[in-house]
């Protein structure tokens, strides 16, 4: 075949080499080209897996970790385009090359709207294949070289730190890494304490916005009247107390991200103001007529049921959809359990060192409690417990003595599946909600009944 003759072996060697070899998968249905592209990527010191059809290259995926893949277009009877999803629903990170004989701007196009990184038409040349194995090289030096700026940042920050063995936490971070780069409006959901704003904070910094400034707003700390100054910025002599101009958040990270935490309680006032920030990009400074324009990428987040607000009117349902372009949601502690001695072991060696100690880890019965606790407060809960105790140690193993005395005795709450009645469950979820809101209204609008209900609920539990 034409593909073959023009691929030589000796012309396949990158100059210098790679310092790191991929992990590369070929899916050709056509033994020569598998046999022609597996030689030409082993000479350049690859490691490569070769296979013919759409189910090996899925057996394949499942088995091990690929960094790329050529895929064909026409496989057999299959459609070489369906893999690419698939591929990527297994290894989300995987950078997949079309190869095809029936190449057009069609199928190029489509290729890439599925998920591909680059789309070579066969006859293909060993300087093609050169190049867009070099490319996806150096992206891939790339994405190292972030992972290690958010392991030093983890050390300095070790709620930074994101790796999880949860499917859900996976799927959370790796939508997170894949918006990033985009312009949308991010909408972040989860329980107080899973790490909104530490997630929020690491979007920016996976963004093309990473050099420029990010500012962090929490709506409930400010009054309306504030919080419209605060955002928007005011002029001299705009309301009491206004002795000099404020540009504002917004203007202040022009070119950057805006984060409002707790979204909800943006006043109704200034919810529509907001709406056409995010429309028009424009916006007016308290007491000023002149219209003004930023470059500023919006996220939020919220721990409440937003949609339930919407239908109670206190929140405006154009806003709303506005803001949800991209949702992100993070699963609380309690459904990531998996995670949390590795969380409490990585927290120790951080306080440790903070308060220039050295830790072996914790006893047994540390460990245990841990892991039997449900964590509430989720994250930020579990970083306060193991800063406490790698104050309070006076030995090389934190014990229980070190702990809350929540901790101490244990959480005996019932988990989901427990040998328990229902109205058990009931109880200790309507406990813990009504532990991490700010109001009954809230609480109701987190479990979705009334305040009418709820009062009833308190009283038949003796909450």
């Amino acid at each position: 075949m034409a593909s073959e003759k023009k691929i030589e072996k000796n012309q396949c060697r990158p100059d210098g080499g790679f310092p790191a070899p991929l992990h590369i998968l070929v899916v050709d249905d056509e033994v020569n080209i598998r046999k022609t592209l597996s030689m030409c990527l082993e000479t350049e010191g690859h490691g490569v897996t070769a296979v013919s059809n759409f189910q090996d290259a899925l057996a394949e995926a499942s088995r091990k970790s690929f960094e790329l893949a050529f895929v064909d277009l026409r496989l057999g009877t299959d459609n070489g385009l369906d893999l690419i999803p698939a591929l990527l629903a297994t290894t989300p990170w995987l950078k997949i090359i079309v190869i095809t004989v029936y190449a057009s701007i069609d199928t190029a196009v489509e290729a890439m709207r599925r998920g591909a990184t680059d789309y070579i038409p066969k006859p293909f040349t060993p300087a093609q294949i050169k190049l867009a194995v070099r490319k996806v090289f150096e992206v891939r030096s790339l994405e190292q070289r972030v992972a290690t700026l958010q392991e030093d940042l983890g050390r300095v920050h070790p709620e930074i730190d994101f790796g999880s063995t949860s499917p859900a936490m996976q799927r959370a971070v790796n939508l997170a890494r894949q918006v990033a780069s985009s312009e949308a409006t991010i909408l972040l959901r989860g329980e107080s304490g899973t790490g909104k704003t530490v997630l929020a904070r690491a979007i920016h910094a996976w963004s093309p916005r990473a050099s420029n400034p990010i500012s962090i707003v929490s709506c409930p700390s400010f009054s309306s009247e504030l919080l419209e100054s605060e955002l928007f910025g005011h002029v001299r002599g705009a309301f009491t107390g206004a002795v000099s101009d404020n540009p504002g958040r917004i203007a202040a990270c022009e070119g950057g991200t805006l984060f409002l935490d707790e979204i909800s309680d943006l006043p109704l006032s200034l919810q529509p103001k907001l709406l056409r920030f995010l429309q028009d990009k424009e916006y007016e400074r308290v007491g000023d007529n002149l219209t003004r324009k930023a470059d500023v990428r919006i996220i939020t987040a919220t721990n409440i049921n937003l949609e339930k607000a919407v239908q109670d009117g206190r929140f405006r349902e154009d806003l709303f959809y506005r803001l949800n372009v991209i949702q992100i949601e993070i699963p609380p502690l309690r459904e990531r359990s998996d995670d949390v001695l590795t969380l409490a072991e990585r927290l120790l060696v951080f306080f440790g060192r903070v308060n220039h100690r050295s830790y072996i880890g914790f006893t047994k019965e540390a460990l245990a409690a841990l892991g039997r606790y449900h964590w509430p407060g989720n994250v930020r809960e579990l970083s306060n417990v193991i800063e406490r105790a790698a104050i309070l140690c006076r030995s090389d193993r934190v014990g229980l003595e070190c702990f809350p005395a929540n901790l101490m005795t244990g959480d005996l709450s019932p988990k989901i599946g427990d040998p328990v009645t229902i109205e058990k469950i009931e109880e200790q979820h309507i406990r813990r909600v009504l532990a991490n809101t700010k109001s009954l209204q809230e609480a109701a609008d987190i479990l979705g009944i009334d305040q009418a209900t709820l009062w009833r609920r308190r009283k038949k539990y003796g909450i």
